[in-house]
């Protein structure tokens, strides 16, 4: 492979107490916590318009479910969808264009300054905690630096390259958060990341669009793989793989997943999938997307087709950018594992409580779920070890890149699980920040009682 070694002097742009980089829900909940302590915070988001998964990848509805008192709840109510259905039996999805305004004004309303259209192109890391600010002699930050000496200390995260439309600048922050959802930051600052399950396979790609004109009074809803709707005489679910079967769709798609939205008539259509792409991997996401887009005019045909109350159904819209359910994990001070998740887990450092949803593992390989029977779990915990990067300093990581096993993910990365994740990690930088001392060396007792102060059950 050809390299090329190159030196350029960047600008330092702005510096934060917090510095946010991904604008999903981790990272929107994430920022908008932060702010509310009182800290400066930056929020960097690669595409035009925050959301992630909410937005940009046109997901819906908001699944899974946690404790009282979250950011979470003023969220789902603010985008029109106030219950807290875990699993989908009653939810509706969004109206995705009207959540575009109401996250910007919800995270505008902070006074928090927002990159749009900006990546991380590489971080900034120097020694240990207390060498001094940000480029002090003796600090000596360094784009993509190897591990520093173990005697030292652990490696510090100081600062984010940003690629921009304006040119490469540098934000700097006390603490930073990698709500990224593939773990850019922190596989940039050096930490440890897995891919998948134990033969390296991840869960499908998938985009998810909206189709109007069905008819309510005949169009069914099928929530997924749990849904027992019938059609035919027998479930929905086992007539669309008898239809796979005989040729009518792609044998990939024969769970097909047709969630309500808040607009009568309309369907978010959960699945189109592609399997064995890695999107780390930039060569892999055009092929994959256009692949997936091609399955959106199939399945169109074969629902107006073969659907009751379908047969006007016509596309509307779609994700922007492909669904991505599983990349990388990064491990941290814990890995929490499924049977933990299963058994209902209570842990001391709890941030995030009473979580709930499936082990919801997409099959890498094919269609419908990768195991014979859906693992269902006890409302959990998920303690702050989980968010802590091993190794690094000044580093959060919040969403479904944090510290779990392949299973478990299945779990947690969910949207209310993650937008639960990132307010409990913005209030945990804006207390370190705050108080000039590393994510890992704050008193987890004191971030749980600004919590419950702020109205988040943690314990039973």
């Amino acid at each position: 492979m050809d390299t090329i070694t190159y030196a350029s002097s960047i600008r330092v742009k702005a510096r934060y107490d917090v510095l946010v980089a991904g604008g999903g829900p981790a990272g929107i909940c994430a920022a908008v916590a932060a702010a509310r302590l009182g800290a400066s915070v930056a929020l960097v988001e690669r595409y035009g318009v925050l959301g992630g998964n909410l937005t940009a990848g046109h997901v819906g509805p908001i699944l899974g479910s946690v404790g009282e008192g979250t950011m979470r709840d003023e969220l789902v109510s603010l985008l029109g969808v106030p219950d807290n259905d875990w699993i989908g039996e009653t939810g509706k999805a969004h109206d995705v264009e009207k959540a575009k305004l109401a996250l910007a004004e919800f995270v505008a309303a902070e006074k928090i300054d927002v990159y749009l259209q900006c990546s991380v192109f590489d971080v900034l890391r120097s020694g240990p905690v207390g060498h001094g600010p940000y480029g002090a002699p003796g600090d000596s930050p360094r784009a993509g630096a190897g591990p520093e000496d173990p005697a030292a200390g652990a490696p510090v995260v100081r600062g984010l390259v940003i690629a921009s439309n304006e040119a490469p600048f540098i934000l700097l922050g006390k603490v930073i958060i990698d709500a990224t959802g593939d773990a850019i930051v922190s596989t940039l600052a050096g930490a440890t990341v897995f891919k998948g399950r134990e033969d390296g396979l991840m869960q499908p790609v998938t985009l998810e669009f909206t189709i109007e004109g069905v008819d309510e009074s005949r169009g069914l809803i099928c929530i997924g793989d749990v849904d027992n709707v019938q059609l035919f005489g027998k479930r929905f679910l086992d007539w669309c793989r008898e239809q796979a079967d005989a040729g009518k769709i792609p044998p990939s798609l024969a769970a097909v997943r047709l969630h309500p939205t808040v607009h009568p008539g309309e369907r978010q259509v959960n699945t189109t999938q592609v399997c064995g792409v890695d999107i780390t991997q930039v060569d892999q996401i055009f092929p994959a997307d256009l692949q997936l887009r091609r399955q959106m005019v199939l399945l169109e045909t074969f629902l107006r087709e073969n659907v009751p109350g379908y047969e006007k159904a016509r596309i509307i819209a779609s994700g922007t950018t492909t669904g991505v359910r599983e990349s990388r994990r990064v491990l941290g001070d814990y890995l929490i594992d499924a049977s933990e998740l299963a058994a209902g887990c209570r842990f001391p450092d709890v941030v995030v409580h009473n979580a709930l949803f499936i082990v919801d593992i997409h099959n890498p390989a094919g269609a419908g779920q990768a195991e014979d029977h859906i693992q269902y779990c006890k409302p959990y915990d998920l303690p702050y070890r989980c968010f802590l990067p091993k190794g690094l300093e000044g580093l959060l990581v919040t969403g479904r890149c944090i510290s779990g096993t392949h299973r478990a993910h299945a779990s947690y990365r969910v949207m209310s699980i993650c937008m639960a994740m990132g307010e409990a990690t913005g209030m945990a930088a804006a207390l370190a920040a705050t108080r000039g001392c590393s994510p890992r060396k704050l008193p987890v007792s004191d971030l749980q009682s600004a919590m419950t102060a702020r109205g988040i059950r943690l314990f039973d």
